[in-house]
């Protein structure tokens, strides 16, 4: 597994993350309605260890947004020769884990455009709040991806992209599919697994109620880490994102 540079700014490259969610215009979800969240994997072979990482934490994402009426999560991946799949929408973590346990990590190329316009199609069917992709390679034509990429900004669904390791080509594609989503891009490693778990509760109460539930949240005895977080999203003197 490819590891950060020695002199890679990681606490630097959160605080832009943060700063980049903050300015994301905060989805509108009808009263009533649970948020809708795609959560995007890469699980060819070489993520089988972070794949492990992500079935661990991500019933945080569910948690965080319980008391904001909740968050229903899809799964997609994709692996091997050509093949990315799309579970059925989770309304809890038992549900999530479940997909995710049954899912072996298979050698192949990237097939992020495949994911990318699977959300443009769930956006017609419904509101999505977010997505959040995960992954540590980029093996496509970058303007065929991009394209659709632009689309999503347009329809108002930002990516927020994590990626692992430190490939150049990977990191030229990813930043570029946050910027035209309006969305953000932030590095990690299996040693920061922790900030990462911080980091997806922020995103998916953002994707849930947007800014103001992510106050709320903040404020609870629960939230932890979500109310440094919390701090870093509102920017300097509690400004609102624009």
């Amino acid at each position: 597994m490819s590891k950060l540079p020695r002199n890679h700014n990681a606490t630097h490259d959160v605080d832009a993350f943060l700063e980049k969610v903050r300015r994301t215009p905060a989805p509108a979800v009808p009263s009533g309605k649970r948020g809708r969240l795609i959560f995007a994997l890469d699980a060819t072979m070489s993520r089988q260890p972070t794949w492990d990482v992500a079935c661990q934490i991500q019933g945080e994402m569910f948690d965080a947004t319980r008391a904001i009426g909740g968050l229903d999560v899809q799964l997609v991946y994709f692996r091997g020769f050509g093949e990315c799949k799309a579970g059925a929408w989770q309304p809890d973590a038992a549900g999530l884990a479940r997909l995710m346990s049954k899912v072996a990590c298979h050698a192949g190329k990237t097939q992020i455009g495949k994911v990318l316009t699977h959300v443009k199609k769930q956006t017609d069917q419904g509101k999505v709040g977010a997505v959040v992709y995960v992954g540590d390679a980029f093996e496509e034509d970058i303007d065929d991806v991009c394209h659709t990429a632009g689309e999503l900004g347009i329809l108002g669904v930002p990516v927020f992209v994590f990626q692992e390791g430190a490939d150049p080509i990977a990191q030229r594609a990813f930043r570029e599919i946050a910027r035209l989503t309006n969305g953000a891009w932030c590095p990690f490693d299996l040693a920061s697994a922790d900030r990462l778990k911080a980091l997806l509760s922020a995103v998916a109460v953002y994707a849930a109620g947007g800014l103001k539930a992510l106050e709320d949240y903040g404020r609870t005895e629960r939230a932890g880490a979500a109310t440094a977080l919390l701090q870093q999203l509102q920017g300097p003197k509690g400004k609102p994102p624009r």
